[in-house]
């Protein structure tokens, strides 16, 4: 096996140091996040860091970068409060790659990347009319990490829209169904295929591994 040592990985070249961070995690969800400021102005941005933290009450969490520059989604999320995560297809996810990019703020990626913006049942922020799974957002907490300056989003979930061919009615999303994607590294999309669906898991019931 290639070994890496922490000087080795602090010794390397900027971009590969990059790549390879990102990508020994292994596959990460895609998904767009989705804002407007008080302003009226939008934003939406790819975000391959948010994770479950809780089902009661349901919260998710995702990570941003430093706030050493203009961060929009970031701000907004600050002024109003309210975001949207949307699941990213593989239909629309070079459009949702580009979000990526730096726009100026009066720019929005909605608009740049070709993707719609969606308001339902009177909540503020945008989500992706493109998305399979759309889910509202309340800002629950900001979490500073001292030690590289990123930053954990915690917010309720408040909404969740999920297309119907993607729900079974027993709290089972079908990602496979809605054709939900992942990312690895900073640039890489994949399709996922299931392989197994497992009991819960007991002592008294282990397999009898071979």
């Amino acid at each position: 096996m290639i070994h890496f040592t922490k000087k080795d990985i602090s010794d390397l070249d900027r971009i590969v140091r990059l790549n390879l961070i990102n990508s020994i995690t292994g596959y990460k969800p895609a998904n767009v996040i989705g804002t407007i400021n008080n302003a009226g102005q939008t934003n939406l941005a790819i975000i391959s860091s948010v994770v479950h933290m809780g089902s009661d009450p349901a919260i998710l969490g995702f990570f941003m970068r430093p706030m050493v520059t203009e961060r929009h989604t970031m701000e907004n999320i600050l002024e109003t409060k309210s975001y949207t995560i949307n699941h990213i297809h593989s239909m629309i996810a070079e459009q949702a790659h580009f979000t990526s990019a730096d726009f100026e703020r009066h720019e929005s990626e909605f608009d740049k990347c070709k993707l719609t913006p969606i308001y339902k049942d009177g909540f503020s922020a945008p989500y992706v009319m493109e998305s399979k799974i759309q889910i509202g957002m309340q800002l629950a907490d900001k979490l500073d990490i001292s030690i590289n300056g990123t930053i954990l989003v915690v917010g309720h979930v408040t909404h969740i829209y999920i297309e119907e061919d993607g729900y079974n009615g027993n709290g089972i999303v079908d990602l496979n169904a809605i054709d939900t994607i992942c990312v690895s590294g900073l640039d890489t999309y994949h399709k996922v295929e299931k392989i197994a669906t497992y009991p819960f898991a007991r002592p008294s019931e282990l397999p009898d591994f071979e």
